[in-house]
C-alpha cells in the first residue's frame, strides 16, 4: 500500500514538472509603420513633407493621420519623432481617447503612446496637437507605428516606396459609358450634364464630363477665387514635354471663345489645352457638348467643345483642336472625378453626372443609361478606400477623398433611370467665338 502511494505521488510530481516546463507560445505581434508623408494633413504654418510633419511651431496647427482597418482590434500606438531642442508636451487624440506625452529626445526615436481599441471597421483618425514647447518646434514626426495581434492584411494606408503625391491626392474615379454596338463608330456628338452638390466644390476638384479617347472636357476648382472650364486634347506623340512634339504631330487650335486661353500642356502626356475662367456654382447644373469631325483627306480629326450655363440658357465656345494622324468619331466615352491638389486630399467631394446622350451622323439622339465604375492606381494598389460611384435615380454619381467609409468596389456596371430629356440644340447657331 505504501509503495502504491509513493508511486502515485511520483507520477503527479512528474506531471507537474512536465506541465510547467512546457514552452509558452508567444502571441504573434504585427507592426505597421505609417509614414506621415503620405497619410497626414496639417493646417498652416506647419507642413507635411515627404519626410513627415515639419515646421510644427504653432499650437493652432493640428495634424491628422489616417488609416483604415477592416477588422475590429486593439492597436498599440507609437510615434517616431525628435525634439530638436528643449522639451515639448503634445496631445494625441483618436475618438474619445486622449494621450498626453512629454517628449525630449533630440534624435529620432520611437515613443510609445498607448492602446487604442477600435470597435468597428473603417477609417481611423489620429490627431496631433501641440500643448507647450521650449524650442522652436514641438517635434518633427516621421511615422505613426501600429502594433496589433491580428494579421490585418487589408490595413489601408499609403505605403513607403509608393507615391506620396498621388496617395495624398487620393483615388480618382471614373464612369465609362458604353454606346450601343451599332453606334460605336458613329458618335458625332456627346452631351453630358454635371451638378456639384453644395459643399462639394472643394479646391483641387476636377469634375470631368466629356472624356474621350484623345482628351477630356470638364470644370475645375482651381483656388478659393478661381474656377475654370477646361478642354484638352493629347498629341499622338507620347512625351511629357510639349516642346519635344514634332510640328507634324502638334495639336492645332482651330478656333476658341473670346474669353478662352489656349496653350500647350505637359506632365500628363502633352498636347493642346484651353480654359475659360468661369465662376460656376455648386447646386447648379451645367451642360457639356463635345463633337468630332474626322478628315480622311488630311488624316486629322477636329474636336470641338461647348459649355452651357443652363440657368442663363447660354452656350459658350471653349475651343476646337485639330489632332493629326487621327481619323475617328468619338470613342471611349467617360467621365471622371479627381483631386489635383494633395493638400485637399482629406476633403470629400461628390459630383452628379446627368442626362448623357450621343448623336449620330443622321442627327439622331440616343440616351446612355449604363455606366461602368472604375478607379485609378491609387485605389487598385489598396492605398486608399475612400472612393465610390454608382447610380441614384436618373443620374450617376462619383465620390472620392475625405476618408469616408462605405467605398464601392470598382469594375461594376450601373444603370440609371432614363430621363427622356433629349438635348435641344440649334447647332447652326452655336457660338463660333
Amino acid at each position: 500500500m505504501m509503495y502504491c502511494e509513493k508511486r502515485f505521488t511520483g507520477i503527479i510530481f512528474i506531471l507537474v514538472i512536465v506541465f510547467f516546463s512546457r514552452p509558452v507560445l508567444s502571441q504573434q505581434i504585427y507592426t505597421d509603420t505609417i509614414p506621415l508623408g503620405g497619410n497626414a494633413w496639417v493646417n498652416e504654418p506647419a507642413v507635411i513633407s515627404d519626410s513627415g510633419l515639419i515646421n510644427w511651431s504653432d499650437a493652432s496647427s493640428m495634424a491628422s493621420i489616417y488609416f483604415r482597418t477592416d477588422v475590429p482590434q486593439t492597436f498599440n500606438l507609437a510615434l517616431r519623432l525628435q525634439v530638436p531642442e528643449g522639451a515639448s508636451d503634445i496631445s494625441i487624440v483618436s475618438g474619445n481617447r486622449i494621450f498626453n506625452k512629454h517628449i525630449a529626445n533630440k534624435d529620432f526615436d520611437v515613443v510609445d503612446i498607448g492602446k487604442l481599441v477600435v470597435s468597428k471597421p473603417g477609417y481611423i483618425k489620429v490627431d496631433l496637437k501641440g500643448i507647450s514647447k521650449a524650442g522652436a518646434v514641438f517635434a518633427n514626426i516621421s511615422d505613426l507605428i501600429l502594433q496589433h495581434d491580428k494579421p490585418d492584411s487589408t490595413l489601408v494606408y499609403v505605403k513607403k516606396g509608393s507615391s506620396f503625391h498621388f496617395g495624398r491626392r487620393g483615388p480618382s474615379v471614373h464612369l465609362r459609358y458604353p454606346p450601343p454596338d451599332e453606334l460605336k463608330s458613329d458618335v458625332h456628338w456627346f452631351y453630358n450634364e454635371i451638378t456639384v452638390p453644395a459643399g462639394n466644390d472643394k479646391v483641387g476638384s476636377y469634375f470631368m464630363a466629356d472624356g474621350f479617347g484623345e482628351g477630356y472636357f470638364g470644370m475645375q476648382v482651381n483656388s478659393n477665387t478661381e474656377r475654370r472650364v477646361l478642354f484638352s486634347v493629347w498629341s499622338p506623340f507620347e512625351t511629357e514635354n510639349p516642346k519635344d512634339i514634332p510640328d507634324s504631330m502638334r495639336i492645332v487650335l482651330s478656333k476658341k471663345g473670346t474669353a478662352v486661353h489656349a496653350q500647350d500642356f505637359g506632365n500628363e502626356g502633352s498636347g493642346g489645352q484651353s480654359f475659360m475662367r468661369f465662376n460656376w456654382q455648386a447646386g447648379k447644373t451645367y451642360a457639356f457638348l463635345l463633337g468630332a469631325q474626322p478628315d480622311s483627306t488630311h488624316h486629322t480629326t477636329t474636336y470641338t467643345a461647348y459649355f452651357k450655363d443652363i440657368s442663363a440658357n447660354e452656350w459658350y465656345l471653349i475651343a476646337a483642336f485639330k489632332r493629326p494622324q487621327t481619323v475617328t468619331y468619338l470613342t471611349h466615352l467617360y467621365s471622371f472625378l479627381e483631386n489635383f491638389i494633395p493638400e485637399t486630399g482629406n476633403e470629400t467631394r461628390t459630383g452628379f453626372y446627368k442626362n448623357q446622350w450621343i448623336r449620330n451622323g443622321k442627327g439622331e439622339w440616343h440616351e446612355l443609361t449604363n455606366a461602368i465604375f472604375t478607379a485609378d492606381a491609387t485605389a487598385k494598389g489598396g492605398y486608399r478606400k475612400d472612393y465610390a460611384g454608382g447610380a441614384d435615380g436618373d443620374y450617376f454619381f462619383l465620390r472620392n477623398d475625405g476618408f469616408f467609409n462605405g467605398f464601392v468596389k470598382p469594375n461594376q456596371s450601373f444603370t440609371r433611370k432614363a430621363s427622356g430629356n433629349k438635348p435641344v440644340i440649334d447647332f447652326a447657331h452655336l457660338p463660333q467665338q
